[in-house]
């Protein structure tokens, strides 16, 4: 099972300003151990666009969606055998960051499998060139 690590922090350092090394060194081990997917630091709130749509009309915002003491500042995507595997691998992210995070573990249970039928797209889904 895929599941994603998102890490918030209430500090957020410019990008330029982090240090990656320690994530560097946890993405060479989790690749070793079999387990890495994809790691991506995000940019800072203050870049932020938000799309909304509501009654068919589309809203777009500079910033994030809510205001919160927590944002989200990157992650990571790891293919662990159960829950308790992801657990100790997110653990590893703690250690890596320099301030005081928060991971929310997430299960990323795939797309569901389409039959033949499902496949192949309805004419109105087509887009024509």
């Amino acid at each position: 099972m895929r599941y994603m690590m998102l890490i918030y922090s209430n500090e957020m350092p410019e990008v330029s300003e982090r240090n990656y090394e320690p994530h560097r060194a946890l993405i060479d081990e989790a690749t070793r151990a079999g387990v890495f997917v994809a790691a991506e630091p995000l940019a800072p709130p203050s870049s932020t666009t938000t799309l909304q749509i509501e009654d068919g009309r589309t809203l777009i915002t500079d910033g994030p969606f809510a205001e919160s003491k927590e944002q989200l500042g990157g992650y990571y995507i790891f293919d662990c055998e159960n829950l308790d595997l992801a657990i100790e691998w997110a653990a590893k992210i703690h250690t890596a960051c320099t301030a005081s995070v928060s991971i929310e573990i997430r299960p990323m249970p795939g797309m569901p499998t389409l039959s033949n039928a499902d496949a192949v797209p309805s004419k109105s889904l087509v887009r024509e060139t």
